[in-house]
């Protein structure tokens, strides 16, 4: 009896100290990012903009920034190249942890595309889909 006396608040004050233990950080980060690709070229009027895709198990680093990134603008460079023959082309990537982020991101760009009038906006469609990069 007197050893549960002993135990039982013991058992109490570990499981009330147990409840405000920080949670593991890895557990709780986000996964997945939105983006989506531009395409333009300096010597052709027309920009290609690709579907915001949702890319799910790519961690962002602690910087907030995508991890090989640039091997996901040379997949959009290499489709204009090979599949479509339009050689040097500059790509770019956007990316974000919300979807609503890269859509306010690509409208100010098409927006700003479409006021110089100078620009033929496409989309590529379902044709183009990122794949995930290979980290080293």
């Amino acid at each position: 009896m007197k050893f549960f006396k002993i135990i039982a608040p013991l058992f109490l004050v570990l499981m009330v100290c147990s409840a405000f233990v920080p949670k593991d950080k890895k557990k709780n980060e986000h996964m997945g990012v939105y983006m989506a690709g531009v395409s333009a070229s300096f010597t052709d009027s027309i920009i290609y903009f690709t579907d915001i895709q949702y890319m799910d198990s790519i961690v962002l680093g602690k910087d907030k920034l995508l991890p090989s990134r640039k091997q996901y603008s040379e997949q959009l460079e290499d489709y204009f190249q090979y599949k479509l023959g339009m050689e040097n082309r500059t790509c770019f990537i956007y990316f974000d942890l919300k979807k609503g982020n890269v859509e306010k991101t690509l409208k100010q760009m098409k927006d700003k595309y479409k006021k110089s009038g100078n620009v033929i906006l496409k989309e590529t469609g379902a044709d183009f889909k990122f794949t995930k990069a290979i980290e080293y």
